[in-house]
């Protein structure tokens, strides 16, 4: 993960490593739908990364005044804006990394499913052409509903021939900053300290903390974790209630995105270790997609790590999450075979 440090020194130096491309490799990461709600958040804080040295924005309008924007930023990256379907395979060619937050947004009132069409439908003409243009790319994918979007690209990457299960993601880092920070708070714990692995998928219930692993222990009743878990599981119905009807949670999905993007950078650049949650193609349960602990690498997910140790509430939540996150997976594989 990257962290902003306040010093002035500090600055000097990840300005100087931001400008020192002998240091890491070059690395070319396209945001689509760059001109969004989350996408614009997400372009600056990818801008800010000293791991990308171009960064190629891509939506169906208004691109270039966000590229000319964050490209005055004096970080290592070039950036590019891209406007159109004509223009998506310049902005896609040569990436190494393709992040998805185009859609919709919710609205009060709307469930992850009422997205389900529209979102669908764009997630399908855009793997399409990433299987066409920049089919080794890693594909972090966002446009939710997740746990229906990810099964979409993966069938439309089999039919174009060129899936590989290692290199697509559900971006689920969002439920795990919530369950840290909502975690942090009850047990007084410092938050920067704090570690939480989720499971399942993203949506609802079918999002599963796991508060019995989480580090440091706390001594928390089982009245808090419950109350902890639902509120995680709710904490995009929670944004959406207090914006009023006039927005989504995207500010802190942009943090999650460029959180998850950073880490997937890392293991491309050979950095060890590296681990994070994310809803993968999966054999750790009956399930062909599910979120878990995951190790990346040069060749994106090296080891899909198992569950470990769950509390009975969690073994419960684990078989209740099941049914509903199986329908949403095969709804996606139906889309995408229609």
């Amino acid at each position: 993960m990257f962290r902003f440090r306040s010093s002035a020194s500090a600055k000097q130096s990840l300005l100087r490593r931001s400008f020192s491309s002998g240091s890491v490799p070059e690395r070319k990461v396209a945001i689509l739908g760059a001109a969004g709600g989350i996408g614009q958040p997400l372009a600056l804080l990818m801008k800010l990364n000293p791991l990308v040295s171009s960064l190629s924005l891509y939506d169906i309008a208004n691109t270039p005044g966000v590229a000319a924007d964050v490209g005055h930023i004096n970080t290592r990256s070039q950036v590019v804006g891209y406007m159109g379907d004509d223009n998506l395979a310049k902005a896609l060619e040569g990436a190494d990394l393709v992040i998805i937050p185009a859609g919709v947004p919710r609205k009060p009132g709307m469930t992850r499913d009422d997205l389900f069409n529209i979102n669908a439908g764009i997630v399908k003409n855009l793997c399409s052409a990433i299987a066409k243009y920049c089919p080794h790319a890693l594909v972090n994918m966002i446009s939710n509903p997740v746990n229906s979007t990810v099964p979409i690209a993966a069938e439309i990457f089999k039919k174009a021939g060129m899936y590989d299960e290692k290199k697509l993601f559900g971006v689920t880092t969002l439920d795990v900053v919530r369950a840290k920070t909502f975690y942090a708070g009850k047990a007084n714990v410092p938050v920067a300290e704090v570690n939480v692995p989720v499971i399942g998928g993203h949506a609802g219930v079918t999002i599963l903390p796991l508060f019995s692993q989480a580090t440091p222990q706390a001594n928390l009743s089982g009245d808090v974790l419950t109350a902890l878990t639902k509120r995680t599981q709710d904490g995009g119905t929670e944004v959406v209630e207090a914006k009023a009807g006039k927005g989504s949670a995207t500010l802190s999905m942009a943090y999650a995105g460029a959180l998850f993007a950073d880490a997937c950078l890392k293991g491309l650049n050979g950095v060890p270790d590296v681990v994070e949650c994310s809803y993968v193609q999966s054999t750790i349960t009956e399930l062909p997609f599910f979120a878990s602990k995951v190790r990346l690498g040069k060749n994106g997910v090296e080891e899909v790590l198992d569950l470990g140790p769950l509390s009975d509430f969690e073994k419960e939540g684990l078989e209740a999450l099941k049914p509903e996150l199986k329908s949403s997976i095969e709804k996606g594989v139906k889309f995408a075979n229609q």
